[in-house]
């Protein structure tokens, strides 16, 4: 079906009582992945790709139209809602191209900038998204980042409610992504979320409120935190650990005919591993989201 306007997504998530998830995908594989458990869960889902990652010097230059149209494409295929983001990105340049290619959702995040001029930034990308049709994410406040080991997240800077709600008036953003105890790139273990923190933001702020580094979050945090307001979940590191875990044992397989591990798609194809690890991945934490079967009520909302 046609992308789902984000808009619509968030009103039925907050209606319902439920969150959104976004499992970001990074090639055609996790993609499919995504898309199957979406539709094995009839769960709405949002796809979308890291825009710090494809935006930032590659070996090889990427090609941002190119995302854009496969992920219209699995969307358009599939028989569930689904929105598609461009996240995370700290180049306005690339931000504007997504707007043009056809994603319904960016997100311009600039840690290092200057706060006075972030808000400049994202309040312009929100005008001109808004003209297109396009949701803009916010982000205000800092997330920890995990360091991969058994080390302390470093980092980070929580959200202070009043400014948050100066953010969301001066900016016009659709969403607001908050730092509540929330972790980016948390390879191991889980931790709960500063509640109390998330409710006052929610006192002040009228937005849906996104939680980045979903990886890392408790499932009672997450429950709690949805009862708060959050309307959208993200999730990356677990995904990526599931499909590299499952492509390395795929690999181990010696076989003498290379298209049976790449392109034949029987069980012991390397690319069929990845996609059915990152579907199994997905619905493992798509129920935490109270979203599984709303796919099929949304007409009713």
């Amino acid at each position: 079906m046609p992308l789902e306007a984000i808009g619509t997504m968030m009103r039925r998530a907050r209606m319902g009582g439920y969150a959104v998830g976004y499992f970001e995908s990074w090639n055609l594989e996790s993609l499919q992945g995504v898309v199957d458990a979406g539709e094995q869960a009839r769960a709405p889902i949002i796809l979308g790709f890291n825009g710090s990652f494809v935006s930032e010097p590659r070996t090889a230059p990427e090609r941002l139209i190119l995302y854009a149209a496969l992920g219209r494409a699995a969307a358009e295929s599939s028989s569930v809602p689904c929105g598609l983001i461009f996240n995370e990105c700290p180049r306005d340049d690339w931000v504007v191209s997504a707007i043009e290619a056809g994603f319904n959702l960016v997100m311009l995040a600039d840690p290092a900038a200057h706060p006075a001029d972030y808000v400049s930034r994202v309040a312009a990308i929100t005008r001109l998204a808004h003209s297109r049709g396009v949701a803009v994410e916010g982000e205000l406040g800092e997330l920890p980042r995990g360091a991969g080991g058994d080390g302390p997240a470093q980092g980070g800077s929580a959200t202070d409610p009043a400014a948050a709600a100066d953010f969301a008036l001066a900016t016009g953003v659709d969403l607001l992504a908050v730092s509540v105890g929330n972790i980016h790139i948390q390879t191991r273990g889980q931790s709960g979320l500063d509640l109390r923190l998330l409710e006052a933001i929610r006192n002040r702020v009228s937005l849906p409120l996104v939680l980045h580094g979903g990886t890392g979050i408790s499932a009672d945090s997450l429950r709690a935190a949805i009862g708060l307001g959050v309307a959208k979940v993200n999730y990356g590191t677990y995904l990526k650990q599931r499909y590299l875990r499952a492509v390395r044992a795929a690999l181990g397989r010696d076989l003498p005919d290379p298209h049976r591990l790449l392109g034949m798609g029987g069980p012991e194809d390397v690319l069929v591993a990845g996609r059915l690890a990152v579907r199994d991945a997905v619905l493992e934490r798509i129920e935490l989201l109270g979203c599984v079967g709303k796919a099929d009520v949304t007409g009713s909302q």
